[in-house]
């Protein structure tokens, strides 16, 4: 009797070690290896989800809106610890609001606890006078004048009964990378307490950021559509307008998978 309850327990054993061992590798993870971040951009107005065509909206001066086009460059990537800093190569991103197009991008970094995120709205100085380019920087996305006045960093269209403009018209291409005419702007966020990026080995943590288009009209210039319908080079106007989208960004969500 006892001779066989012990080749019964060397059964069970023999079954299930494989499936503890197993289990125990999969809770684990090797924080000597990269692991990957992903960061995604969600396109609000007053925290109502973007709708190209079809959302009829009103800025801060009871002036109606409809959306036809919106996107912008997010380039020049870079997390942050209380000592060091990673960034991303190659860091050129289009973020277009065009339904069923991912608006995220990802890329390894090392296993660390970030407290920090900063990225440049739009296309750095170099790479607007680089010549021809491809991927995100490509000219076929519509985003490039010339090699003289570079980039558009964010482009929306659309339509209001406001503008004065051959029907009704809103179309801001806000661009231009030097001197005064500079509209290039650094963003950065420090992660919200309880919620710092955790990057562990073979594992996939997510930033989420909303993109608030309401933020373009107001605070601390006041873009008014009967006013300015159109602003299509750079200058004083898309310097002005750059002063205000550049506040659309707020971290909503930090999530470690």
């Amino acid at each position: 009797m006892v001779r066989r309850n012990k080749i019964l327990l060397v059964c069970i054993l023999v079954i299930t070690l494989p499936f503890l061992v197993n289990s125990r590798k999969r809770n684990n993870f090797d924080t000597s290896k990269g692991g990957i971040v992903k960061i995604t951009f969600r396109n609000t107005i007053k925290g109502i989800p973007l709708i190209l065509n079809k959302g009829l909206y009103i800025n801060p001066f009871s002036e109606q809106y409809i959306v036809t086009k919106f996107k912008y460059y997010i380039s020049n990537v870079c997390l942050l610890t209380d000592k060091t800093s990673i960034s991303e190569s190659s860091s050129y991103h289009l973020i277009d609001e065009i339904p069923g197009k991912p608006k995220n991008f990802t890329f390894t970094c090392a296993a660390n606890t970030y407290q920090k995120l900063v990225f440049l709205l739009g296309v750095d100085s170099l790479h607007n006078v680089s010549g021809a380019q491809s991927g995100a920087l490509d000219p076929l996305n519509g985003m490039f004048w010339t090699w003289n006045t570079g980039y558009v960093m964010a482009k929306m269209e659309g339509n209001s009964p406001q503008s004065v403009v051959l029907n009704n018209k809103l179309e801001y291409h806000i661009g231009g990378f030097s001197g005064a005419a500079n509209v290039l702007k650094m963003i950065s966020f420090s992660l919200p307490a309880g919620k710092l990026l955790v990057i562990r080995g073979g594992k996939t943590s997510e930033i989420i950021i909303e993109a608030d288009l309401d933020k373009w009209w107001q605070s601390p210039n006041e873009v008014r559509f009967s006013d300015n319908p159109v602003c299509t080079s750079p200058g004083k106007l898309a310097k002005e307008i750059a002063d205000n989208y550049c506040k659309m960004f707020t971290i909503k969500d930090v999530i470690n998978y």
